[in-house]
Order: C-alpha cells, then structure tokens, then sequence
C-alpha cells in the first residue's frame, strides 16, 4: 500500500474513537457556536504533533520520564475538570433553548485555548500523534515519510469538519433538553474515564 494512503488510514484509525477532542468540536457543531473554528483549531493542532513525530520529536520526549510524568498529571487535571463541566452543565440542563442554564456562548479565545488544551494535555492525543504515528512512519525514506505525513494530516482534517458539519446537521434533533444532558452525561464521563486511565497508568509504571 502507497505510504499516503497508509498514513490516511493510520490517522483515521486513531481519530475516530471517542475521545476529548471529538466530544469539544461535536458539541461546538451542535450548539452552532464556532463549530469550524473549533475543527481547524484541532486539526491544526493534530497537523503540528504528527509532523512532530514523524520528524523525530516523538522518540525525544519518549526517552524523557520526567516530561512524561508532568504532561500525564497536567493532562488528567485539565481532562478531570472540563469533564465535571460537562457533568455540571447535564446536571442544570444544557444546550440551545435552555437558558437557564446560564452558559454564554464561547469567545473565539476561548474555543481555540480549549483546543489547544485537548490536544496538548492530552496525553493519549500526544500519543497517537506523537509517538504511534511517528514511530509507523520511522522505516520510511523522506519520500514517503512526507507522504506518510500528508495521509495522516488529510485523515485529521477530514474528520474533525465533518464531526463539526454533523453537529450541524444533527442540531435539530438535539432540540429537546433530555438529549442534551445525555449528550453531556457522556462527553463528561468519557473525559472523567480517560483522565483515570491516565492516572491507573503511572501506577502501572
């Protein structure tokens, strides 16, 4: 199999799980609050960490412990807390027509430092991008480990606009209020579960 297309399918094998970064541009396409700026700001961060570990960064920060632990503890503390947010905003009811709720739509600031944040404190992120993709791509020449790149970047792209223009499309059925704390209920659970795995995982060191 060529090397682009190899790297497409890696990429999209490890994007479509369910995970932080899915869960935030989702939610951005379903309350129609900035849902492409949120796509690109994660795909561009994705864009930045593959090219990362293709380069070679990834064996770098594998062979440094200490910057391991640090990341892994920030990660789960910043996962654990948007996490409770979302449990919270189920809890008190979420999402379009629920004003009560009192949740203000997001600033362009704000989506893009959330972003960054899925995608940088998330250690399971930085090791699907960083080190998994890197190191797939370490037997390669610099021909085809551009090409390698260029799929596994284009599978990133690719579907984080489409989770943001589903959002969109599923918005009017997210119209009543139970739909939005079971949505919230799982995006609050799914980062909650992560960051513990995180964390069952430096025990397991």
């Amino acid at each position: 199999m060529p090397p682009f297309f190899r790297g497409l399918l890696l990429g999209l094998s490890l994007i479509v799980a369910i995970g932080p970064q899915n869960a935030f541009v989702l939610r951005a396409g379903l309350t129609r609050q900035r849902a492409l700026l949120s796509a690109l700001a994660c795909a561009l961060c994705d864009t930045a960490l593959i090219a990362a570990g293709v380069l070679g960064v990834g064996g770098l920060l594998a062979r440094s412990p200490g910057l391991v632990l640090a990341g892994t503890l920030g990660g789960a503390a910043f996962l654990a807390w948007y996490g409770l947010r979302a449990l919270r905003s189920a809890w008190v009811g979420g999402g379009p027509g629920l004003e009560a709720a009192g949740e203000a739509p997001l600033t362009a600031r704000q989506v893009i430092g959330t972003a960054v944040g899925f995608s940088l404190l998330n250690p399971h992120a930085l090791l699907d991008t960083v080190v998994l993709i890197g190191g797939a791509s370490a037997g390669l020449g610099t021909g085809a480990r551009l090409a390698f790149l260029g799929g596994t970047v284009l599978a990133s792209w690719l579907w984080f606009f489409a989770l943001a223009l589903a959002g969109r499309t599923l918005a009017p059925l997210m119209a009543r209020p139970q739909a939005w704390r079971v949505l919230d209920t799982l995006i609050g659970l799914t980062l909650l579960l992560t960051a513990a795995g995180l964390l069952l995982g430096l025990r397991g060191q």
